[in-house]
């Protein structure tokens, strides 16, 4: 039996997150599905994070058990030819050790979203980014998102259904910058931490969005982080912007098969 590690990245809009579910399509059932047409029997896979209905990924890492000898270009050319046509793509592909672990080997999940400034609809990112019909302050967005960064208690951005048996995580970087993209002016938000909580990302983006527009002041931001109360925090914005972008190892397998 050899261990594989998959870097996928998918359009998360026709799924109802990556989680295998009984009765509804999900990445991790896509690609189980792929692997069962390789070598014919139920397959388990493993995932940096479990991303939410409607939420994309470019780096999102799994692992997987296989007994035949696969080579890993081999592989993952077999997986996308039986992935077709859902939107998910295995895009590289590394033989890892025994113990190697996708979730419990990563040291940081980074997420990145998108957030569109302008008025007429969206066409060729319909889907893939949160649209605003108005400009939004950064500075003031980046003033408050430092109150943010680093161990608190999450409280007020998490979900009332998050699992996670403690809402205190470290944030270890949340970066905000403007860019001119061919479909208008973006905000892009990157963040950094060892985990997230459930909702955390798009309740804090949502959060911030009032920030940029005025609506909030940035020390508002402080006030409802301390509040630790599910009811101060701002709208929860929706999915389309969202992205897994990639987990971090203490060494990078894809980087070791490559060398």
């Amino acid at each position: 039996m050899s261990r594989f590690a998959l870097k996928v990245e998918y359009h998360g809009k026709p799924f109802a997150g990556w989680q295998r579910q009984r009765d509804q399509p999900s990445v991790q059932g896509a690609i189980e599905a792929a692997l069962a047409r390789l070598e014919p029997r139920e397959h388990t896979i493993a995932a940096a994070g479990r991303t939410d209905a409607g939420v994309h990924a470019l780096g999102q890492v799994a692992h997987c058990d296989l007994t035949k000898d696969w080579s890993p270009f081999r592989l993952m050319e077999a997986l996308n030819y039986h992935l077709k046509p859902l939107p998910v793509a295995i895009v590289d592909c590394a033989m890892v050790a025994d113990d190697w672990h996708a979730r419990f080997s990563a040291l940081e999940r980074q997420y990145k979203f998108r957030l569109l400034m302008r008025r007429a609809p969206a066409t060729h990112d319909a889907g893939l980014v949160w649209q605003v019909p108005h400009l939004l302050d950064i500075s003031a967005m980046q003033a408050a998102a430092e109150y943010l960064v680093g161990l608190h208690d999450f409280t007020t951005f998490r979900s009332s259904i998050c699992q996670s048996a403690s809402p205190v995580k470290t944030l270890d970087a949340l970066a905000i910058t403007r860019l001119d993209g061919p479909g208008g002016p973006e905000v892009r938000f990157d963040l950094r931490a060892r985990s997230f909580l459930h909702n955390q990302v798009r309740s804090i983006v949502g959060t911030l969005e009032r920030v940029g527009r005025g609506a909030w002041a940035p020390g508002d931001v402080k006030s409802a982080l301390e509040a630790c109360d599910r009811a101060r925090c701002g709208p929860v914005c929706p999915p389309c912007g969202l992205y897994l972008a990639g987990a971090l190892y203490p060494h990078d397998p894809f980087l070791s098969a490559q060398a």
